[in-house]
């Protein structure tokens, strides 16, 4: 996932697709134990896909109120 797709995400995608994501992960993890992964980079990039979630989320959350709002 690239950051623009994140970006263009609404908030309410934004939490589905991170809830997705973890479940993958619990998943994997799984299949670890039990059996053996066919490529254990996937950990590494669905890490990195939550963490451009999360950071989208929380510049969202610092974001400065908009001009219209900010004058009324």
């Amino acid at each position: 996932m690239k950051a623009d797709e994140v970006r263009q995400m609404s908030d309410e995608e934004l939490r589905v697709e991170e809830a997705r994501i973890r479940k993958l992960i619990f998943d994997l993890r799984c299949q670890a134990v039990t059996e053996k992964i066919e490529n254990p980079r996937q950990f590494t990039a669905l890490r990195r896909d939550i963490a451009r979630i999360q950071t989208e989320r929380r510049a969202r959350a610092l974001a400065p109120a908009t001009p219209t709002q900010a004058q009324a």
